[in-house]
């Protein structure tokens, strides 16, 4: 099986505190401006069943989920966002853009767990079968996207975990936009806010030219 890669389907990646949320916020006023429809979703997450499973995985009150748990966990809700929200959009004409997808069992379940990587790239053809055209990674020094995070209320099961199980994450997150550099752009999350967001705005809008002049 291969994976077919979606012109119009866009994914943020990167670890905690690196400000997806704000480069979402800028990603939809530029698609607005331009007059595109688009979805805006997140993972895990994105439909009523997938949802359900997110608080399954991040909820800290159950018996802790064991690496192998959350990875099926994780591919459970992608098959169902996948199939009830982002390829309905897709082939309606719409753009999709995700708050994380497969890049981040890779990072999270792959790097940060230990989990064999081929086991999760068989999962990715058999269950999703599509990859974005463009992920935009937010690359942020762990010990600064924490101390962004503090603050925001209490930490959900992954959030707690420990710096070195980030930094391993953070390594995955970049093995993989080294592998393939056509479809990652790596934006250093560090700078201000609206540096960030220019660079990912930039970034889209190159998208956009590209994908009207192969029409």
């Amino acid at each position: 099986m291969t994976l077919s890669t979606q012109p119009r389907l866009i994914t943020l990646e990167g670890g905690e505190g690196a400000g997806k949320s704000t480069v979402l916020a800028a990603l939809r006023g530029a698609l607005e401006a331009a007059g595109i429809e688009a979805v805006y979703t997140r993972e895990p997450g994105g439909t009523p069943l997938a949802e359900q499973i997110r608080g399954l995985m991040l909820d800290t009150h159950h018996e802790p989920a064991v690496a192998e748990t959350e990875l099926l966990l994780a591919f459970a809700a992608r098959a169902q966002h996948v199939r009830a929200t982002i390829l309905p959009a897709l082939q309606r004409g719409a753009w999709v853009v995700s708050d994380r997808f497969t890049d981040a069992s890779y990072a999270y379940q792959g790097a940060g767990r230990g989990l064999d990587l081929d086991f999760i790239a068989d999962l990715e053809r058999r269950v999703v079968g599509i990859r974005p055209a463009l992920t935009l990674l937010l690359d942020v020094p762990v010990e600064v996207g924490l101390q962004r995070m503090r603050g925001r209320g209490a930490a959900d099961r992954i959030e707690g975990e420990r710096n070195d199980f980030f930094e391993r994450v953070r390594q995955g997150y970049r093995d993989r936009a080294v592998a393939e550099p056509q479809r990652f752009e790596v934006i250093d999350a560090s700078q201000p806010a609206d540096a960030v967001a220019a660079q990912a705005v930039a970034r889209l809008r190159a998208l956009l030219a590209a994908t009207e002049a192969v029409r």
